[in-house]
């Protein structure tokens, strides 16, 4: 059956829903599911977190007999195996939903179309692709770490006009204003873990964690690149909440004393492979896929970044304007490295730019190979 503006639009509706849960669900993707029948919403739900009903099964609680010959709009394909929870597909089709509506597959290979084909060989119609991109983008943090095999980082910066990140005196509090601020804490309450460099730690001091009223209930892994074991004990990183939160990648050039000193304090020493004398960035992902981070925050200094750039381990940048020139030649700009050539640069795709209070947040995607500024291939 052929997919229509209603489905369209009742799909924009589920994908509204599965939105509600953003930064709560990891290591799971957002989802939201829709009962509708003769063209009325007769159940919906969302996935809120881990183990807690899929946004399938709350919906057709919700139904209940109402459920029977109605359709399922669903964002993700139904899943078919045990996991935190017991699977969809059974439930689906034990409600008597008559057809299924999946925006797109799952990528998991414990699912990857298993679902949709079991809702088929039950005599369910099923049709997939319904807002397949907008839905790819709703999850991008989980198809990343499932298909790649390491989180999906954003590369946050707050920055002059003049592409400053501090004064010629290494000033930064505050670039940006107030609103900015508390966008940046909305940002880092979507990650699993928010990132920095030990110059960071060394210059700012800073917490790393999410401020938000009411408090969030999730606390993302800290983590500070620190390849020859620099953090102070005294670090506000390492006391900003539970300690083995704090996470502190070193190689092995670091000093085992300063190690066992970190570990004292609580927290957790990631003693990883060096590349060009500095944590390997890719071991450190890897790692950090291992503790189920699917995105990560990078929040500077420009080394790092510049280092995550190399790697092509960004994907998407959000970089905040604040209306003020610094000037200075020796003043930190967002990206150190040998920098790129014009025709070599790191470019965005599918960019928006808002004002946030006084400042301006823009926000893109790193273009990959042969895709331009709409996206497109």
């Amino acid at each position: 059956m052929p997919l229509s503006a209603l489905d369209e639009s009742l799909m924009h509706r589920a994908l509204a829903l599965a939105e509600c849960a953003r930064g709560l669900t990891s290591p799971n993707p957002l989802v939201g599911a829709l009962v509708v029948r003769d063209g009325v919403i007769v159940g919906e739900g969302f996935h809120l977190r881990a183990g807690a009903p899929h946004a399938e099964s709350l919906a057709l609680a919700v139904a209940g007999e109402a459920a029977r010959g109605a359709t399922l709009y669903v964002t993700l394909e139904p899943c078919v195996h045990e996991g935190r929870t017991p699977p969809c597909v059974p439930a689906i089709v034990e409600a008597g939903i008559r057809r299924v509506v999946a925006a797109v597959g799952d990528p998991n290979p414990r699912v990857a179309g298993a679902g949709l084909a079991a809702l088929g060989q039950a005599g369910l119609e099923v049709s997939v692709g319904c807002l397949e991109e907008e839905a790819r983008r709703l999850n991008q943090p989980f198809f990343t770490w499932i298909t790649a095999g390491r989180p999906f980082v954003t590369l946050k910066v707050a920055m002059s006009l003049d592409g400053k990140i501090a004064g010629w005196d290494r000033s930064s509090r505050w670039i940006t204003g107030e609103e900015a601020r508390r966008e940046t804490h909305r940002l880092r309450s979507q990650a699993d873990a928010i990132a920095v460099g030990i110059s960071t730690v060394l210059a700012d001091d800073p917490e790393l964690t999410v401020r938000l009223e009411p408090a969030w209930p999730r606390e993302p892994y800290r983590v500070v690149v620190d390849s020859h074991g620099r953090t102070p004990t005294t670090s506000r990183v390492l006391a900003a909440g539970s300690p083995e939160r704090t996470l502190i990648a070193v190689t092995e050039s670091a000093p085992e004393d300063r190690l066992r000193a970190l570990e004292a304090s609580g927290a957790r020493v990631l003693r990883l492979p060096a590349r060009d004398g500095r944590v390997d960035l890719g071991a450190l992902m890897a790692d950090l896929a291992q503790r189920e981070v699917t995105a990560l925050l990078l929040e500077g200094g420009g080394e790092l970044n510049a280092g995550f750039l190399e790697a092509g381990l960004v994907d998407r940048v959000a970089v905040f304007v604040a209306p003020m020139l610094l000037g200075g030649r020796d003043a930190p700009t967002p990206l150190g490295g040998p920098g790129r050539g014009l025709k070599e640069a790191f470019r965005l795709a599918r960019m928006t730019v808002k004002p946030v209070g006084e400042d301006l947040l823009v926000e893109g995607d790193i273009a990959r190979e042969n895709e331009d500024v709409h996206g497109h291939r």
